[in-house]
């Protein structure tokens, strides 16, 4: 009899020591829950705790949650840094703990986040995925182990003698949990610096793509014609066929050719000649093996920006040119190491 009050303490002990921790967990949950009001515009970044076919919950970089829910309309796509590709789109199954998302959307009646545009990096969703497929087996074994202490712990309750047993089963089972979360942390530490190593390649590459349209000169030649005349002198050949082989050796280059004429004769037929004059040099250009997606639109400007006095014989010849420059891209000829093309590629 003494022994059957003894158990019944035990277990009634236990079960308040259960019921106390998660009171415990659930009140520490409320405290960092973020209610949103209905219809309140909201952006969320932070990282995926758990999540379900309609619905997760995130953390932001402040420790505070929201409960993300997830519908037929809501755009799951790729933050993509690649501007010369089309952005990935994925499904809510895709949404797997540990992911780094940037969420928009209202908040709801419940005060949830009621989600129109979910984003996440290509390379953040591997490397949670990666980490889910690891993390998930490990609490698969620790479920099974804690059913394996349910059980034990109700045969302790019918039959006498097994407290001891039941003790050496739970201890096991505090092992494997502090285990788990052990490998749960440090794949979490993986994740977190593998999203450092992702911000600054992002970094590097935005400023790749900030410098694309800031082009400098990497040469020039100036060709003259005579009166009225757009045909290639054979020394105007000659600078050409110098300027297409510095050319071909740049990596991100355009060739911007454009044309000019002297104060004779009337403005439009000037303007004409001029652009005659930039695509003859064109078609020379071409000719030397320089892609025609290479060439900026050639432009004729006539009389406008004369070098010298167009009242002067020389100063009129001077004026009678087309001005060729190799312009190449800061960001194209800066390559991150590793992601250039060698020279001479894609020209």
């Amino acid at each position: 009899m003494k022994r059957a009050t003894q158990r019944t303490t035990y277990w009634i002990m236990v079960a308040v020591l259960v019921l106390a921790g998660a009171s415990f967990a659930q009140e520490n949950v409320a405290s960092n829950l973020m209610k949103l009001a209905a219809g309140q515009k909201a952006k969320v970044s932070g990282q995926i705790l758990k999540s379900d076919k309609d619905s997760f919950m995130l953390r932001d970089g402040r420790g505070m949650e929201v409960l993300v829910k997830v519908t037929g309309a809501t755009l799951i796509k790729e933050k993509k840094s690649n501007p010369f590709r089309g952005a990935k789109n994925y499904t809510s199954a895709q949404l797997v703990r540990g992911l780094d998302v940037e969420v928009e959307g209202l908040g709801d009646a419940d005060g949830a986040l009621a989600a129109r545009d979910i984003r996440f990096t290509q390379t953040q969703y591997l490397v949670a995925n990666s980490v889910e497929s690891r993390v998930t087996p490990v609490e698969g074994r620790l479920s099974s182990t804690e059913g394996r202490l349910t059980r034990a712990e109700e045969n302790a309750q019918h039959l006498s003698g097994q407290i001891q047993e039941v003790n050496a089963i739970s201890s096991a089972a505090r092992s494997g949990a502090k285990a788990a979360q052990d490998t749960a942390d440090a794949a979490l530490a993986g994740v977190n610096g593998a999203n450092e190593r992702i911000t600054a390649t992002e970094r590097t590459t935005n400023a790749r793509i900030s410098a694309v349209d800031d082009f400098e000169v990497k040469g020039s030649v100036v060709v003259n014609f005579k009166v009225g005349s757009a045909v290639l002198s054979a020394d105007a050949k000659a600078k050409l066929d110098q300027l297409a082989k510095e050319a071909l050796a740049q990596r991100g280059y355009v060739v911007e050719v454009t044309g000019f004429a002297s104060a004779e004769g009337n403005e439009a037929l000037n303007r004409t000649l001029s652009r005659h004059r930039a695509d003859a040099v064109v078609q020379h250009l071409a000719d030397n093996m320089v892609p025609l997606r290479r060439i900026v639109t050639p432009f004729g400007y006539g009389t406008k920006m004369p070098l010298a006095d167009n009242k002067t014989r020389a100063g009129r010849e001077q004026n009678r040119r087309v001005e060729v420059k190799i312009l190449t891209s800061k960001g194209l000829a800066d390559p991150i190491a590793g992601l250039a093309s060698a020279p001479g590629k894609d020209r």
